[in-house]
Parts: C-alpha cells; structure tokens; sequence
C-alpha cells in the first residue's frame, strides 16, 4: 500500500494518507482565547482533510490537548458546533502544557478517505 505526505516540513508532514486512511499532525490555531483558537485550528483540520480527499463526517478518533481544563466548556461548545452530530469521532480530551505557552488547544485526526 502506498504512503502519501503533503504539507512537508524538514520535521513533519501535515497529512500522512496510508490506504483509506488519513493522519494529521496535530493543529493548533490561532487567537486570544480558547474559543478564537479552536475555531481557527478546526478550519485548519476541514482545509487539510478537504485536501486529501475527505472531510469531518469521516473522523475516525480526535484526539485533543488542552491547557488548562477550565476551559473545555468553552472548548466543547465550538466542537459540538463543528462535528458532524451523525457521525461523532471516538474522543479523548486530555489537559496538557503545549509546545509553546501561547497555544491553548490542540487536535490530532485520523480519519478515513470519503
């Protein structure tokens, strides 16, 4: 089976595409609350799965780190506003520091090809 990347960096691909199944790196967004950066990195997630051939309805497991749980509400308001409601990924939500202390959310997909 071949191995498709897009999006490569001398450290990483955003899209890995291995079969019918898709890999992204994670994503970050940007904005100065929760709310402003899971918007943005959830627009990001639509652009790179639209781009290899699929879309949100066809997450199979989202994985998500947080900084700081108090924040989730406000994080889970703007998820349930995005996903598809008939097709809800499997889910894990984790509090965590982030790679740089500007960063409040991040995301990591694997989805299949529509």
């Amino acid at each position: 089976m071949s191995i498709t990347r897009s999006e490569l960096s001398s450290r990483m691909s955003q899209a890995v595409v291995h079969g019918d199944t898709i890999y992204l790196a994670g994503q970050v967004g940007t904005g100065a609350d929760v709310t402003a950066q899971t918007i943005d990195m959830l627009s990001e997630v639509d652009r790179l799965l639209a781009s290899v051939g699929s879309s949100k309805s066809h997450i199979l497991s989202a994985t998500i780190w947080i900084a700081d749980l108090a924040h989730v509400s406000d994080m889970n308001a703007v998820w349930d506003d995005w996903i598809d409601p008939a097709n809800p990924p499997a889910r894990a939500c984790v509090e965590s520091r982030l790679v740089a202390p500007e960063y409040m959310v991040e995301v990591m997909i694997i989805a299949a090809k529509a």
